[in-house]
Protein backbone atom coordinates (compact mmCIF):
# COMPACT_ATOMS: atom_id res chain seq x y z
CA UNK A 1 0.00 0.00 0.00
CA UNK A 2 1.58 3.54 -1.11
CA UNK A 3 1.98 6.27 1.42
CA UNK A 4 0.46 9.13 0.99
CA UNK A 5 1.93 12.00 -0.85
CA UNK A 6 2.93 14.76 2.06
CA UNK A 7 0.85 17.88 2.04
CA UNK A 8 3.12 20.72 0.44
CA UNK A 9 4.66 23.55 2.19
CA UNK A 10 3.87 27.00 0.93
CA UNK A 11 6.67 29.45 1.00
CA UNK A 12 7.77 32.67 -0.66
CA UNK A 13 11.49 33.03 -1.90
CA UNK A 14 12.00 36.99 -2.95
CA UNK A 15 15.27 36.74 -4.07
CA UNK A 16 16.98 33.26 -3.73
CA UNK A 17 16.04 29.93 -5.47
CA UNK A 18 13.40 27.53 -2.94
CA UNK A 19 16.11 24.84 -1.51
CA UNK A 20 15.55 21.32 -2.22
CA UNK A 21 12.55 19.38 -0.19
CA UNK A 22 13.58 16.57 1.64
CA UNK A 23 11.86 13.29 0.99
CA UNK A 24 11.31 10.47 3.72
CA UNK A 25 13.60 7.76 2.61
CA UNK A 26 10.47 5.14 3.31
CA UNK A 27 8.31 7.09 0.51
CA UNK A 28 7.65 5.22 -2.82
CA UNK A 29 9.74 6.47 -5.92
CA UNK A 30 6.77 7.67 -7.68
CA UNK A 31 5.47 9.61 -4.66
CA UNK A 32 8.78 11.78 -4.44
CA UNK A 33 8.16 12.53 -8.54
CA UNK A 34 4.81 13.99 -7.68
CA UNK A 35 5.80 15.88 -4.80
CA UNK A 36 8.88 17.52 -7.21
CA UNK A 37 6.31 18.18 -9.73
CA UNK A 38 3.36 18.90 -7.72
CA UNK A 39 5.44 21.62 -5.68
CA UNK A 40 6.64 23.94 -8.43
CA UNK A 41 3.14 25.51 -9.32
CA UNK A 42 1.98 25.71 -6.09
CA UNK A 43 4.88 27.55 -4.76
CA UNK A 44 4.27 30.46 -7.41
CA UNK A 45 1.14 30.35 -6.50
CA UNK A 46 1.87 30.90 -2.57
CA UNK A 47 4.16 33.82 -3.82
CA UNK A 48 1.51 35.43 -5.63
CA UNK A 49 -0.45 35.68 -2.47
CA UNK A 50 2.28 36.89 -0.01
CA UNK A 51 3.85 40.09 0.55
CA UNK A 52 4.39 41.67 -2.75
CA UNK A 53 8.15 41.29 -3.12
CA UNK A 54 10.54 44.69 -3.38
CA UNK A 55 11.35 45.95 -6.58
CA UNK A 56 14.32 43.78 -8.50
CA UNK A 57 17.60 45.99 -8.53
CA UNK A 58 19.55 46.45 -12.26
CA UNK A 59 21.28 43.38 -13.09
CA UNK A 60 24.91 43.35 -12.49
CA UNK A 61 27.23 43.83 -15.35
CA UNK A 62 28.47 40.75 -17.22
CA UNK A 63 31.63 39.58 -15.76
CA UNK A 64 32.66 37.80 -19.14
CA UNK A 65 32.42 40.39 -21.16
CA UNK A 66 30.95 40.54 -24.69
CA UNK A 67 32.66 41.44 -28.08
CA UNK A 68 36.06 42.28 -28.12
CA UNK A 69 36.23 42.15 -24.27
CA UNK A 70 34.94 38.83 -24.69
CA UNK A 71 37.44 35.71 -22.94
CA UNK A 72 39.57 33.79 -25.33
CA UNK A 73 39.67 30.08 -25.19
CA UNK A 74 43.22 29.73 -23.38
CA UNK A 75 41.72 32.41 -20.42
CA UNK A 76 38.17 30.41 -20.42
CA UNK A 77 40.70 27.10 -20.01
CA UNK A 78 42.42 28.97 -17.53
CA UNK A 79 40.11 29.81 -15.24
CA UNK A 80 38.66 26.04 -15.25
CA UNK A 81 42.12 25.13 -14.21
CA UNK A 82 42.75 27.43 -11.80
CA UNK A 83 38.96 26.56 -10.19
CA UNK A 84 39.51 23.05 -10.23
CA UNK A 85 42.95 23.18 -8.05
CA UNK A 86 41.28 25.57 -5.90
CA UNK A 87 38.17 23.05 -5.76
CA UNK A 88 40.89 20.49 -4.62
CA UNK A 89 42.91 22.04 -2.09
CA UNK A 90 46.00 22.23 -3.90
CA UNK A 91 48.54 25.18 -4.25
CA UNK A 92 48.50 27.09 -7.50
CA UNK A 93 51.91 28.35 -6.52
CA UNK A 94 54.64 27.58 -5.22
CA UNK A 95 55.23 29.10 -2.15
CA UNK A 96 58.62 31.41 -2.01
CA UNK A 97 60.61 28.46 -0.35
CA UNK A 98 60.29 26.27 -3.31
CA UNK A 99 62.09 28.51 -5.28
CA UNK A 100 65.35 27.54 -4.11
CA UNK A 101 64.44 24.27 -5.04
CA UNK A 102 63.51 24.85 -8.51
CA UNK A 103 66.51 26.54 -9.31
CA UNK A 104 68.30 23.79 -7.95
CA UNK A 105 66.83 21.24 -10.00
CA UNK A 106 67.01 23.69 -12.86
CA UNK A 107 70.69 23.73 -12.18
CA UNK A 108 71.13 19.90 -11.91
CA UNK A 109 69.75 19.43 -15.23
CA UNK A 110 71.64 21.87 -16.75
CA UNK A 111 75.19 20.59 -15.51
CA UNK A 112 73.90 17.06 -16.19
CA UNK A 113 73.49 17.93 -19.93
CA UNK A 114 77.10 18.88 -20.13
CA UNK A 115 77.87 15.01 -19.05
CA UNK A 116 79.73 13.27 -21.92
CA UNK A 117 77.01 11.31 -24.00
CA UNK A 118 77.71 7.59 -23.34
CA UNK A 119 77.65 7.01 -27.02
CA UNK A 120 80.28 9.66 -28.22
CA UNK A 121 83.66 7.96 -28.73
CA UNK A 122 86.73 9.45 -26.77
CA UNK A 123 90.26 8.94 -27.16
CA UNK A 124 91.06 6.27 -24.10
CA UNK A 125 93.94 7.79 -23.46
CA UNK A 126 93.03 11.66 -22.48
CA UNK A 127 89.51 11.29 -22.91
CA UNK A 128 89.17 14.19 -26.30
CA UNK A 129 86.49 13.20 -28.38
CA UNK A 130 87.64 11.67 -31.58
CA UNK A 131 87.45 13.17 -34.58
CA UNK A 132 89.06 13.83 -38.70
CA UNK A 133 89.15 17.71 -38.53
CA UNK A 134 92.34 19.67 -37.52
CA UNK A 135 95.56 17.38 -37.14
CA UNK A 136 97.08 18.21 -34.30
CA UNK A 137 94.72 18.58 -32.06
CA UNK A 138 93.59 17.02 -29.31
CA UNK A 139 91.01 13.36 -30.41
CA UNK A 140 92.63 13.94 -34.00
CA UNK A 141 92.52 10.44 -35.87
CA UNK A 142 93.76 9.60 -39.09
CA UNK A 143 90.11 9.60 -41.56
CA UNK A 144 91.19 5.33 -43.19
CA UNK A 145 91.75 4.57 -39.24
CA UNK A 146 88.54 6.27 -38.01
CA UNK A 147 86.70 4.69 -40.39
CA UNK A 148 87.87 0.59 -40.67
CA UNK A 149 87.74 1.08 -36.16
CA UNK A 150 84.07 2.75 -36.84
CA UNK A 151 83.57 -0.28 -38.97
CA UNK A 152 84.18 -2.80 -36.17
CA UNK A 153 82.47 -1.21 -33.17
CA UNK A 154 86.22 -0.57 -32.08
CA UNK A 155 86.28 3.35 -31.78
CA UNK A 156 86.62 2.69 -27.84
CA UNK A 157 90.77 1.00 -28.37
CA UNK A 158 91.48 4.43 -30.52
CA UNK A 159 94.32 6.71 -29.52
CA UNK A 160 94.66 10.11 -30.92
CA UNK A 161 97.85 11.32 -32.62
CA UNK A 162 98.43 14.13 -29.86
CA UNK A 163 98.54 11.21 -26.97
CA UNK A 164 100.62 9.13 -29.11
CA UNK A 165 103.16 11.95 -28.92
CA UNK A 166 102.97 12.40 -25.57
CA UNK A 167 103.76 8.96 -24.59
CA UNK A 168 106.85 8.99 -26.61
CA UNK A 169 108.08 12.15 -25.03
CA UNK A 170 106.98 14.93 -26.57
CA UNK A 171 105.42 18.06 -24.54
CA UNK A 172 101.99 19.06 -26.21
CA UNK A 173 100.06 21.34 -24.74
CA UNK A 174 96.20 21.75 -25.59
CA UNK A 175 95.34 24.26 -22.41
CA UNK A 176 95.04 27.93 -22.68
CA UNK A 177 92.92 30.78 -20.80
CA UNK A 178 93.61 31.86 -17.19
CA UNK A 179 95.96 29.06 -15.55
CA UNK A 180 96.84 27.54 -18.82
CA UNK A 181 100.13 27.21 -20.61
CA UNK A 182 101.85 30.15 -22.62
CA UNK A 183 103.62 28.89 -25.52
CA UNK A 184 102.25 25.77 -26.93
CA UNK A 185 98.91 25.32 -28.91
CA UNK A 186 95.71 26.23 -27.01
CA UNK A 187 93.05 23.77 -28.10
CA UNK A 188 90.75 24.67 -25.17
CA UNK A 189 90.99 27.17 -22.01
CA UNK A 190 91.11 26.26 -18.45
CA UNK A 191 87.14 27.31 -17.57
CA UNK A 192 85.98 24.46 -20.30
CA UNK A 193 87.53 21.72 -18.62
CA UNK A 194 86.09 23.48 -15.42
CA UNK A 195 82.71 22.80 -17.05
CA UNK A 196 83.19 19.45 -17.82
CA UNK A 197 83.06 18.76 -14.05
CA UNK A 198 80.35 20.98 -13.25
CA UNK A 199 77.94 17.71 -13.21
CA UNK A 200 79.62 16.02 -10.72
CA UNK A 201 78.34 18.15 -7.42
CA UNK A 202 74.71 16.72 -8.78
CA UNK A 203 75.80 12.76 -9.31
CA UNK A 204 75.59 10.55 -6.72
CA UNK A 205 79.78 9.43 -6.28
CA UNK A 206 83.01 8.71 -4.21
CA UNK A 207 85.44 11.20 -4.56
CA UNK A 208 89.35 10.46 -4.51
CA UNK A 209 90.76 13.48 -4.15
CA UNK A 210 94.97 14.06 -4.82
CA UNK A 211 97.35 15.91 -3.59
CA UNK A 212 101.08 16.60 -4.39
CA UNK A 213 103.35 16.12 -1.42
CA UNK A 214 105.95 18.39 -2.67
CA UNK A 215 103.03 20.83 -3.60
CA UNK A 216 100.56 20.58 -0.29
CA UNK A 217 99.44 23.97 -0.63
CA UNK A 218 99.23 24.95 -4.26
CA UNK A 219 97.75 21.26 -5.08
CA UNK A 220 95.31 21.31 -2.06
CA UNK A 221 92.22 22.54 -3.76
CA UNK A 222 90.33 24.49 -0.85
CA UNK A 223 87.37 24.75 -2.51
CA UNK A 224 86.81 21.03 -3.39
CA UNK A 225 83.49 21.01 -2.28
CA UNK A 226 82.32 23.13 -5.91
CA UNK A 227 83.43 20.45 -7.56
CA UNK A 228 82.54 17.34 -5.46
CA UNK A 229 79.13 18.59 -3.92
CA UNK A 230 78.29 16.85 -0.96
CA UNK A 231 80.06 13.38 -1.61
CA UNK A 232 82.20 11.83 0.20
CA UNK A 233 85.90 12.32 -0.23
CA UNK A 234 88.85 10.20 0.39
CA UNK A 235 92.29 12.21 0.59
CA UNK A 236 95.04 10.65 -1.01
CA UNK A 237 98.53 12.04 -0.73
CA UNK A 238 100.80 11.37 -3.78
CA UNK A 239 104.99 11.14 -4.43
CA UNK A 240 105.33 10.49 -1.04
CA UNK A 241 108.27 8.26 -2.53
CA UNK A 242 109.95 11.99 -3.24
CA UNK A 243 110.33 12.68 0.49
CA UNK A 244 113.81 12.62 1.50
CA UNK A 245 115.33 9.39 2.81
CA UNK A 246 115.33 8.59 6.46
CA UNK A 247 111.58 10.56 6.37
CA UNK A 248 109.14 9.01 9.59
CA UNK A 249 105.71 8.57 7.73
CA UNK A 250 104.26 8.71 11.19
CA UNK A 251 105.34 12.18 11.62
CA UNK A 252 104.07 13.25 7.88
CA UNK A 253 100.77 11.77 8.37
CA UNK A 254 99.91 13.25 11.36
CA UNK A 255 101.23 16.40 10.04
CA UNK A 256 98.84 15.72 6.97
CA UNK A 257 96.00 15.87 9.27
CA UNK A 258 96.60 18.39 11.40
CA UNK A 259 96.77 20.37 8.08
CA UNK A 260 93.38 18.73 6.56
CA UNK A 261 91.65 19.59 10.20
CA UNK A 262 92.94 23.35 10.28
CA UNK A 263 91.68 23.77 6.37
CA UNK A 264 88.06 22.78 7.85
CA UNK A 265 87.65 19.70 5.19
CA UNK A 266 85.93 16.47 6.36
CA UNK A 267 87.40 13.54 4.86
CA UNK A 268 86.38 9.78 5.04
CA UNK A 269 90.50 9.34 5.50
CA UNK A 270 93.55 9.95 4.79
CA UNK A 271 96.36 7.49 3.19
CA UNK A 272 100.05 8.40 1.75
CA UNK A 273 101.06 7.04 -1.70
CA UNK A 274 103.41 6.21 -4.43
CA UNK A 275 102.68 5.32 -7.87
CA UNK A 276 105.88 4.38 -8.66
CA UNK A 277 106.50 1.92 -5.71
CA UNK A 278 102.87 0.87 -4.71
CA UNK A 279 102.86 2.24 -1.31
CA UNK A 280 99.82 2.43 0.34
CA UNK A 281 97.86 1.59 -3.07
CA UNK A 282 96.46 -1.40 -1.37
CA UNK A 283 95.01 0.45 1.83
CA UNK A 284 93.27 2.97 -0.88
CA UNK A 285 91.72 0.35 -2.92
CA UNK A 286 90.46 -1.24 0.02
CA UNK A 287 88.67 2.28 1.40
CA UNK A 288 86.98 2.81 -2.24
CA UNK A 289 85.71 -0.87 -2.07
CA UNK A 290 84.14 -0.31 1.67
CA UNK A 291 82.97 3.30 0.42
CA UNK A 292 82.03 3.41 -2.78
CA UNK A 293 78.31 1.25 -2.07
CA UNK A 294 77.52 0.73 -6.31
CA UNK A 295 78.54 4.29 -6.81
CA UNK A 296 81.21 5.60 -9.50
CA UNK A 297 84.46 6.59 -8.32
CA UNK A 298 86.07 10.01 -9.37
CA UNK A 299 89.32 10.81 -9.32
CA UNK A 300 90.11 14.47 -8.58
CA UNK A 301 93.02 17.24 -8.26
CA UNK A 302 95.06 19.78 -9.42
CA UNK A 303 96.60 19.21 -13.03
CA UNK A 304 100.08 17.41 -12.83
CA UNK A 305 98.91 16.27 -9.48
CA UNK A 306 99.71 12.21 -10.39
CA UNK A 307 95.89 11.45 -11.29
CA UNK A 308 96.74 8.92 -14.57
CA UNK A 309 99.94 7.73 -12.73
CA UNK A 310 97.39 6.75 -9.43
CA UNK A 311 94.84 4.93 -11.87
CA UNK A 312 97.52 2.69 -13.61
CA UNK A 313 98.59 1.77 -10.41
CA UNK A 314 95.55 1.09 -9.05
CA UNK A 315 94.55 -0.99 -12.09
CA UNK A 316 98.11 -3.04 -11.66
CA UNK A 317 97.17 -3.48 -8.14
CA UNK A 318 93.40 -4.83 -8.35
CA UNK A 319 94.72 -7.04 -11.63
CA UNK A 320 95.85 -9.66 -9.34
CA UNK A 321 92.42 -10.56 -8.51
CA UNK A 322 90.23 -8.79 -10.48
CA UNK A 323 89.75 -9.72 -13.86
CA UNK A 324 87.82 -6.79 -14.62
CA UNK A 325 90.80 -4.69 -13.51
CA UNK A 326 93.28 -6.58 -15.61
CA UNK A 327 91.32 -6.47 -18.68
CA UNK A 328 91.15 -2.49 -18.10
CA UNK A 329 95.23 -2.30 -18.07
CA UNK A 330 95.22 -2.52 -21.65
CA UNK A 331 93.39 0.82 -22.19
CA UNK A 332 94.38 3.09 -19.41
CA UNK A 333 94.78 6.63 -19.51
CA UNK A 334 98.26 8.31 -20.72
CA UNK A 335 101.23 9.55 -18.17
CA UNK A 336 103.42 12.70 -19.15
CA UNK A 337 105.01 15.29 -17.49
CA UNK A 338 102.66 17.81 -19.19
CA UNK A 339 99.94 19.44 -17.45
CA UNK A 340 96.32 19.25 -18.83
CA UNK A 341 97.08 15.57 -20.57
CA UNK A 342 93.52 14.64 -19.85
CA UNK A 343 90.72 16.57 -21.43
CA UNK A 344 87.87 14.86 -20.66
CA UNK A 345 86.51 12.14 -18.04
CA UNK A 346 87.85 8.90 -19.11
CA UNK A 347 85.31 5.87 -17.92
CA UNK A 348 87.02 2.77 -17.20
CA UNK A 349 85.76 -0.46 -15.97
CA UNK A 350 87.55 -1.12 -13.09
CA UNK A 351 85.36 -3.05 -10.47
CA UNK A 352 83.81 -6.49 -10.48
CA UNK A 353 81.37 -5.43 -8.20
CA UNK A 354 79.50 -2.55 -10.19
CA UNK A 355 79.81 1.02 -10.21
CA UNK A 356 82.99 2.94 -12.53
CA UNK A 357 85.90 4.54 -12.33
CA UNK A 358 86.57 7.90 -14.11
CA UNK A 359 89.66 9.41 -14.75
CA UNK A 360 88.68 13.29 -14.45
CA UNK A 361 90.75 16.68 -16.08
CA UNK A 362 93.13 18.37 -13.59
CA UNK A 363 91.61 21.47 -12.04
CA UNK A 364 94.18 24.61 -13.42
CA UNK A 365 95.04 26.74 -11.37
CA UNK A 366 96.51 30.13 -12.01
CA UNK A 367 98.40 30.54 -8.85
CA UNK A 368 101.10 28.26 -9.70
CA UNK A 369 104.56 28.16 -11.18
CA UNK A 370 103.39 26.38 -14.18
CA UNK A 371 100.95 28.91 -15.36
CA UNK A 372 103.78 31.09 -15.82
CA UNK A 373 106.37 29.40 -17.09
CA UNK A 374 106.81 28.78 -21.08
CA UNK A 375 105.44 25.17 -22.10
CA UNK A 376 108.81 23.83 -23.30
CA UNK A 377 109.82 25.00 -19.59
CA UNK A 378 107.51 22.41 -17.99
CA UNK A 379 109.82 19.43 -17.36
CA UNK A 380 112.30 21.10 -15.17
CA UNK A 381 109.25 22.10 -12.67
CA UNK A 382 108.60 18.17 -12.16
CA UNK A 383 111.14 15.97 -9.72
CA UNK A 384 112.61 12.93 -11.16
CA UNK A 385 114.33 11.53 -7.89
CA UNK A 386 114.15 12.07 -4.06
CA UNK A 387 114.38 15.41 -2.88
CA UNK A 388 117.46 16.91 -1.14
CA UNK A 389 117.61 19.51 1.00
CA UNK A 390 119.74 22.44 -0.32
CA UNK A 391 121.11 24.65 2.57
CA UNK A 392 122.22 28.51 2.35
CA UNK A 393 124.90 28.96 4.20
CA UNK A 394 126.30 25.56 4.13
CA UNK A 395 127.76 24.16 7.48
CA UNK A 396 131.61 24.87 6.08
CA UNK A 397 131.00 28.03 5.23
CA UNK A 398 130.90 31.72 8.04
CA UNK A 399 128.78 33.76 5.81
CA UNK A 400 125.66 35.28 7.25
CA UNK A 401 122.03 35.53 5.69
CA UNK A 402 121.35 38.89 6.22
CA UNK A 403 121.76 41.54 4.41
CA UNK A 404 122.23 38.79 1.27
CA UNK A 405 119.40 37.55 -1.90
CA UNK A 406 119.09 34.28 -2.54
CA UNK A 407 117.70 33.55 -6.65
CA UNK A 408 116.00 30.16 -6.91
CA UNK A 409 116.49 29.76 -10.56
CA UNK A 410 114.41 33.13 -12.40
CA UNK A 411 111.41 32.15 -10.35
CA UNK A 412 111.46 33.32 -6.54
CA UNK A 413 114.16 35.61 -5.04
CA UNK A 414 114.35 35.98 -1.09
CA UNK A 415 115.96 39.31 0.73
CA UNK A 416 117.28 38.48 3.90
CA UNK A 417 116.50 41.26 5.69
CA UNK A 418 116.96 40.28 9.87
CA UNK A 419 118.42 37.04 10.58
CA UNK A 420 120.09 35.71 13.63
CA UNK A 421 124.05 34.75 12.59
CA UNK A 422 123.10 31.55 12.55
CA UNK A 423 119.69 31.43 10.42
CA UNK A 424 119.51 29.00 7.63
CA UNK A 425 117.43 28.72 5.12
CA UNK A 426 116.44 25.08 3.14
CA UNK A 427 115.41 24.86 -0.24
CA UNK A 428 113.68 21.46 -1.33
CA UNK A 429 112.28 21.36 -4.87
CA UNK A 430 113.63 20.23 -8.12
CA UNK A 431 117.55 19.94 -8.40
CA UNK A 432 117.10 21.39 -12.66
CA UNK A 433 116.31 24.89 -10.51
CA UNK A 434 119.94 26.47 -9.27
CA UNK A 435 120.49 28.60 -6.18
CA UNK A 436 122.71 31.56 -6.46
CA UNK A 437 123.57 34.16 -3.44
CA UNK A 438 124.64 37.80 -3.86
CA UNK A 439 124.15 40.73 -1.39
CA UNK A 440 121.07 42.43 -1.71
CA UNK A 441 122.31 45.76 -2.93
CA UNK A 442 123.88 44.02 -6.22
CA UNK A 443 120.79 41.45 -6.50
CA UNK A 444 118.57 44.00 -9.01
CA UNK A 445 121.42 43.86 -11.66
CA UNK A 446 122.25 40.22 -11.44
CA UNK A 447 118.92 39.33 -11.60
CA UNK A 448 118.97 41.76 -15.15
CA UNK A 449 122.15 40.03 -16.25
CA UNK A 450 121.46 36.11 -15.58
CA UNK A 451 117.93 35.91 -16.46
CA UNK A 452 117.31 33.27 -18.79
CA UNK A 453 121.12 32.50 -19.06
CA UNK A 454 122.21 31.22 -15.12
CA UNK A 455 118.68 31.78 -13.45
CA UNK A 456 116.32 29.86 -15.49
CA UNK A 457 113.40 29.27 -16.44
CA UNK A 458 112.73 31.27 -18.25
CA UNK A 459 115.71 29.68 -20.70
CA UNK A 460 116.86 31.21 -23.29
CA UNK A 461 117.35 35.00 -24.44
CA UNK A 462 114.07 35.47 -26.00
CA UNK A 463 112.07 33.99 -23.25
CA UNK A 464 113.89 36.35 -21.12
CA UNK A 465 113.08 39.45 -22.72
CA UNK A 466 109.37 38.53 -22.48
CA UNK A 467 109.59 37.75 -19.36
CA UNK A 468 107.01 38.80 -16.47
CA UNK A 469 109.60 38.89 -13.91
CA UNK A 470 109.13 39.04 -10.25
CA UNK A 471 106.34 41.54 -9.22
CA UNK A 472 104.43 39.56 -6.67
CA UNK A 473 106.30 40.98 -3.14
CA UNK A 474 105.55 39.27 0.27
CA UNK A 475 107.34 40.70 3.44
CA UNK A 476 107.37 37.95 5.64
CA UNK A 477 107.92 37.94 9.76
CA UNK A 478 108.86 34.83 11.06
CA UNK A 479 108.40 34.82 14.91
CA UNK A 480 110.14 31.51 16.72
CA UNK A 481 110.20 30.19 20.21
CA UNK A 482 112.41 27.29 20.04
CA UNK A 483 115.75 26.84 18.81
CA UNK A 484 116.02 23.52 18.56
CA UNK A 485 113.30 23.07 15.39
CA UNK A 486 113.23 24.52 12.43
CA UNK A 487 110.51 28.28 12.76
CA UNK A 488 108.44 27.43 9.45
CA UNK A 489 108.20 26.45 5.70
CA UNK A 490 107.93 29.11 3.20
CA UNK A 491 106.46 27.15 0.21
CA UNK A 492 105.44 28.19 -3.02
CA UNK A 493 103.07 27.01 -5.42
CA UNK A 494 103.67 24.52 -7.80
CA UNK A 495 107.48 24.55 -6.91
CA UNK A 496 108.28 23.55 -3.60
CA UNK A 497 109.06 24.88 -0.33
CA UNK A 498 111.93 26.24 2.21
CA UNK A 499 112.60 25.48 5.73
CA UNK A 500 113.37 28.52 7.82
CA UNK A 501 116.09 27.29 10.33
CA UNK A 502 116.96 30.34 13.31
CA UNK A 503 119.70 28.22 14.26
CA UNK A 504 120.33 26.16 11.66
CA UNK A 505 124.05 26.26 11.34
CA UNK A 506 126.02 24.12 13.75
CA UNK A 507 128.12 26.58 15.85
CA UNK A 508 131.69 26.00 16.28
CA UNK A 509 131.92 27.92 19.05
CA UNK A 510 130.17 26.15 22.43
CA UNK A 511 130.15 29.70 23.98
CA UNK A 512 128.06 31.42 21.47
CA UNK A 513 125.69 28.84 21.65
CA UNK A 514 125.14 29.08 24.98
CA UNK A 515 124.65 32.73 24.24
CA UNK A 516 122.51 33.05 21.74
CA UNK A 517 119.89 29.90 23.38
CA UNK A 518 119.69 32.63 26.13
CA UNK A 519 117.07 34.58 24.39
CA UNK A 520 114.68 32.06 22.70
CA UNK A 521 112.31 34.40 21.16
CA UNK A 522 112.25 36.73 18.16
CA UNK A 523 111.15 37.33 14.66
CA UNK A 524 113.25 36.94 11.27
CA UNK A 525 112.24 39.53 8.14
CA UNK A 526 112.51 38.29 4.88
CA UNK A 527 110.83 39.18 1.20
CA UNK A 528 109.92 36.80 -1.17
CA UNK A 529 109.64 37.68 -4.62
CA UNK A 530 107.57 35.86 -7.23
CA UNK A 531 106.26 35.90 -10.62
CA UNK A 532 102.73 38.14 -9.87
CA UNK A 533 99.98 35.64 -9.62
CA UNK A 534 102.21 32.86 -7.70
CA UNK A 535 101.08 32.63 -4.33
CA UNK A 536 103.55 32.28 -1.38
CA UNK A 537 102.14 30.50 2.01
CA UNK A 538 103.79 29.48 5.58
CA UNK A 539 103.35 27.06 6.97
CA UNK A 540 104.17 24.75 9.94
CA UNK A 541 106.92 23.09 9.23
CA UNK A 542 106.34 19.71 7.10
CA UNK A 543 108.37 16.42 9.40
CA UNK A 544 111.18 15.50 6.91
CA UNK A 545 114.47 14.32 7.28
CA UNK A 546 116.31 11.87 10.06
CA UNK A 547 116.43 14.94 12.31
CA UNK A 548 112.01 15.39 11.77
CA UNK A 549 111.44 12.47 14.14
CA UNK A 550 113.22 14.16 17.24
CA UNK A 551 111.66 17.96 16.64
CA UNK A 552 108.30 17.07 15.53
CA UNK A 553 105.71 17.10 18.32
CA UNK A 554 102.52 15.36 17.63
CA UNK A 555 99.09 16.83 18.88
CA UNK A 556 97.65 16.26 22.63
CA UNK A 557 94.30 15.52 21.69
CA UNK A 558 91.06 14.16 23.98
CA UNK A 559 88.93 11.12 23.04
CA UNK A 560 86.33 13.09 21.38
CA UNK A 561 88.86 14.84 19.11
CA UNK A 562 90.37 11.99 18.87
CA UNK A 563 87.40 10.38 17.21
CA UNK A 564 86.44 13.24 14.93
CA UNK A 565 90.09 13.17 13.28
CA UNK A 566 90.22 11.24 10.29
CA UNK A 567 92.48 8.78 10.38
CA UNK A 568 95.35 8.25 8.00
CA UNK A 569 97.17 5.23 6.47
CA UNK A 570 99.96 4.03 4.07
Amino acid sequence: MACPCPRPLFLSFPKSPAPPLAVPAKHHPSATATVSLSSRPRAVSASSNATPPSPPSSPPPPTDGVGPAAPTRGDVYLGRQLAAAAASGARVRAPEEDADKRRRRKEKRKALAKKTPSGLACCYGCGAPLHTGEEGSPGYVEPATYDLKKRHNQLRTVLCGRCKLLSHGHMVTAVGGHGGYPGGKQFVTVEELREKLSYLRHEKALIVKLVDIVDFNGSFLARIRDFAGANPIVLVITKVDLLPRDTDLNCVGDWVVESVVRKKLNVLSVHLTSSKSLVGITGVISEIQQEKKARDVYILGSANVGKSAFISAMLKTMAYKDPVAAAAQKYKPIQSAVPGTTLGPIQIEAFLGGGKLYDTPGVHLHHRQAAVIHADDLPSLAPQSRLKGRCFPANDTDVELSGNTLFWGGLVRIDVVKALPRTRLTFYGPKKLSINMVPTTEADEFYKREVGVTLTPPTGQERAEGWCGLEGVRELKINYDELDRPASDIAVSGLGWIVVEPLGVPSSDPDGSVEEEGDVRGELHLTVRVPKPVEVFVRSPLPVGKAASQWYRYQELTEAEEELRPKWHY
